[in-house]
């Protein structure tokens, strides 16, 4: 059984973490979760390699959107009865403030949830939930035409 397999069947946070160990890129990045309650929070843990402006320090907008991506096919897997990662088919990301050199949070919430594809907005904050740093919407391929998976 893998990772993703285990999370459908249990949906607890030691399955979720072994998922996010299995997508090299996560590991590359230090994205983490956590359940709070019944919410799936995504964090990307803050570490120097992920500095792009080394002046204020920033965190470079490539990771904030690589974060921003990850923590969407996360939660879509999450929350859908799927047996591989959801595809992006687009993502428009709005960065709404400088990623300061700490950690970072997003939750995300599925706006529609169709058989073929899935809407999915997500907001990243720092240290205050209601100042997100940057917010991103996504369409997601689940399922191509014949049932399989894409």
């Amino acid at each position: 059984m893998d990772a993703l397999q285990s999370l459908r069947s249990s949906r607890d946070e030691k399955h979720l973490k072994a998922l996010l160990q299995s997508i090299p890129y996560a590991q590359f990045l230090h994205i983490d979760a956590e359940l709070r309650g019944d919410e799936l929070t995504m964090i990307l843990r803050y570490h120097d390699a992920l500095v792009g402006n080394i002046m204020l320090p920033a965190i470079h907008g490539g990771a904030i959107g690589a974060f921003l991506e990850t923590a969407m096919m996360i939660h879509l897997a999450w929350v859908s009865d799927t047996d591989h990662l959801p595809r992006p088919i687009d993502i428009n990301i709005d960065y709404l403030r400088s990623g300061r050199a700490l950690d970072t949070y997003a939750r995300g919430t599925v706006t529609k949830h169709g058989r073929r594809v899935a809407n999915v907005r997500v907001e990243a904050w720092q240290e205050h939930r209601d100042k997100p740093i940057a917010a991103a919407h996504g369409h997601f391929r689940m399922k191509d035409e014949q049932g399989d998976t894409a």
